[in-house]
């Protein structure tokens, strides 16, 4: 994996789903292709992964939480292309809250969502965890870069607690 990511060999990713039961095991090329790649395949895998770990860009999956700490690695690592786009991918899993609203609606009783709150409370902490790197970005010389990252600190402000399960 190079430099970057060393931490993801480290992850039993064939145990976690993603986002619509996804195999997480796309997500270490993904990754690698985000780090390595260039612009244009950068730009493709970030679109690949967001379908993996927040599928139409507001459901997360077990694989969700594992993530964040290596989209964070690779915001804060210079020469990484598309950090805005990463860091609007992280915007998304900050706000997803269909687990907890699909368990709310069926009274917290049903047994299909018993662990799913559970991923994006543990997505949101993991993005939470960032906000040092997310912080440094909110001056970046490079407009796009500082303009999502002071959305992204907006958002870990504005999202309220998740309610106890």
């Amino acid at each position: 994996m190079g430099s970057l990511l060393k931490g993801v060999t480290g992850v039993h990713w064939k145990e976690l789903h993603g986002a619509r039961q996804s195999l997480a095991r796309d997500i270490p090329p993904l990754l690698s292709r985000i780090a390595y790649g260039g612009d244009d395949t950068a730009h493709m895998a970030i679109d690949e992964l967001g379908d993996v770990i927040c599928s139409l860009g507001f459901v997360v999956g077990k694989a969700t939480a594992p993530t964040v700490p290596f989209l964070l690695e690779l915001v804060g690592a210079p020469d990484v292309p598309c950090k805005a786009e990463l860091m609007d991918l992280l915007e998304s899993i900050c706000q997803a809250e269909q687990w907890h609203s699909a368990a709310a609606a069926s009274g917290w009783k049903n047994a299909s969502f018993q662990e799913q709150p559970a991923w994006e409370v543990a997505a949101r902490a993991a993005v939470r965890a960032g906000r040092p790197i997310i912080e440094g970005l909110a001056s970046s010389v490079r407009p796009e870069e500082a303009e999502a990252a002071r959305s992204l600190l907006r958002t870990m402000d504005e999202v309220a607690p998740f309610p106890e399960l």
